[in-house]
């Protein structure tokens, strides 16, 4: 079912927190391509994304959010459904990997997906 945590921080300056977290906290990461580091701190994935100054078009900076991976979306929703979570809406094939948003007390739409990229 649930494997792990991945965690995403927007920033207005994302190569400065990206040298941060690989240089001075020493955090495992691996490129994701295109100068897109992902860390991996135990158990768990973060990434940093460049922020939108506007709030169009993206994030404004200080902005985060977290979401679960699986191995396989389908049989975990089908898991979490059996145990009286809601989901909204269908799977959704997002190019990074497949989505779905559930829903969990206190009002929160959290994010469960099956990666498409490599974790190595």
């Amino acid at each position: 079912m649930i494997q792990g945590l991945h965690a995403m921080i927007y920033s207005s300056e994302p190569e400065a927190l990206r040298a941060f977290f690989r240089d001075v906290l020493e955090l495992p990461f691996f490129d994701a391509g295109g100068g897109w580091l992902i860390f991996r701190p135990p158990e768990g994935e973060l990434g940093v994304h460049p922020a939108s100054e506007t709030g169009e078009g993206g994030e404004p900076s200080g902005t985060h959010e977290f979401s679960f991976y699986c191995e396989d979306l389908d049989a975990t929703v089908r898991e979490l459904k059996d145990k009286g979570v809601e989901f909204e809406g269908e799977i959704q094939d997002q190019g990074f990997g497949l989505v779905a948003f559930f829903k969990a007390p206190g009002g929160l739409s959290l994010m469960l997906y099956q990666p498409k990229y490599e974790k190595t």
